[in-house]
């Protein structure tokens, strides 16, 4: 009798069907580089975007949106647009768009409700360019990039095993364990390496490769990936206690506190930024902050 079970993803599977989905974040290194570039024209960026015919809409959406003062005084290109929003605002926008957009659906065994991980995306990414501001001692931008990507190896992982995660659920409840540990149990490898993994072929940089490689064990980075690895295990408790788009297993990542005072995020730190980010999280979203689909 032949079994109807299906067989379980390699972690080489894994990665080759995430390459191939249409919609990557690949396009975010070259987009920094272009925002940091002092020689880089709004022509040169305009490029870089409307190569994602989608992106591009969303920034001309978004710069005509009330919230950038274009309800009176349209733009019709996306140059136009870089002029009314910014670097900072383009760079954000198409952050969370080119994350945001990868599928998951109701079939993938992974309980969020729709665009939770692009909700919690957002906050750990806000959370921790919040921390960077206030520390001084990484690019907020940098930053920014760390809490949106680092997790992309979970979304990976949802969208070729989906039917396994009842296993992984139901080893991580038993055994009282971490979600990534269950993952490893279960699947033979856990959401950081496939993340990792991800980001190198999308030739994203090492360091930016080793947020996601070492997120669940941040003192055990490199020591040059050592103080972003501190600004986004800081805001990954921001943004887990700020709560919106964590599902329940973003809740059992295991906190370095030792790790975290070394670097001065005290609880006060972490309560000042929660506030700020919170607050700029809201402005953002609004009512999308706690539910409904999050369109780009």
């Amino acid at each position: 009798m032949i079994s109807s079970a299906p067989l379980l993803p390699t972690i080489d599977d894994v990665c080759l069907a995430a390459l191939r989905l249409p919609c990557s974040p690949a396009l975010l290194p070259r987009l920094s580089d272009a925002l940091q570039n002092e020689a880089s024209t709004t022509g040169d960026i305009s490029d870089i975007i409307q190569i994602d015919p989608a992106l591009a809409s969303a920034t001309l959406r978004l710069a005509n949106s009330a919230y950038f003062g274009g309800a009176s005084n349209a733009v019709d290109t996306v140059e136009q647009a870089i002029l009314r929003l910014g670097a900072k605002e383009i760079y954000r926008l198409a952050a969370l768009a080119l994350v945001g957009r990868w599928p998951v659906t109701n079939q993938s065994g992974c309980e969020w409700e729709p665009s939770d991980f692009s909700r919690h995306a957002l906050c750990s990414a806000i959370a921790t360019e919040v921390l960077a501001e206030l520390s001084g001692r990484v690019d907020p931008q940098l930053a920014y990039t760390a809490g949106l990507t680092h997790e992309l190896g979970k979304l990976a992982i949802a969208h070729s095993c989906g039917a396994f995660f009842p296993a992984v659920r139901d080893h991580q409840k038993k055994h009282h364990c971490t979600w990534e540990q269950a993952e490893q149990v279960i699947l033979g490898y856990e959401h950081a390496l496939v993340g990792a993994r991800l980001l190198r072929a999308w030739r994203f940089s090492e360091i930016m490769i080793a947020t996601s490689e070492y997120q669940h064990c941040p003192a055990q980075s490199p020591l040059t990936a050592r103080p972003l690895l501190a600004h986004l295990h800081a805001g990954r408790l921001v943004a887990a206690s700020m709560g919106p788009g964590i599902s329940g297993d973003g809740f059992l990542f295991q906190v370095d506190g030792h790790f975290l005072l070394e670097w001065n995020f005290t609880p006060a730190v972490l309560q000042e930024a929660m506030l700020i980010a919170l607050e700029r999280a809201s402005r953002l979203l609004n009512e999308k902050l706690s539910h409904g689909i999050i369109q780009f």
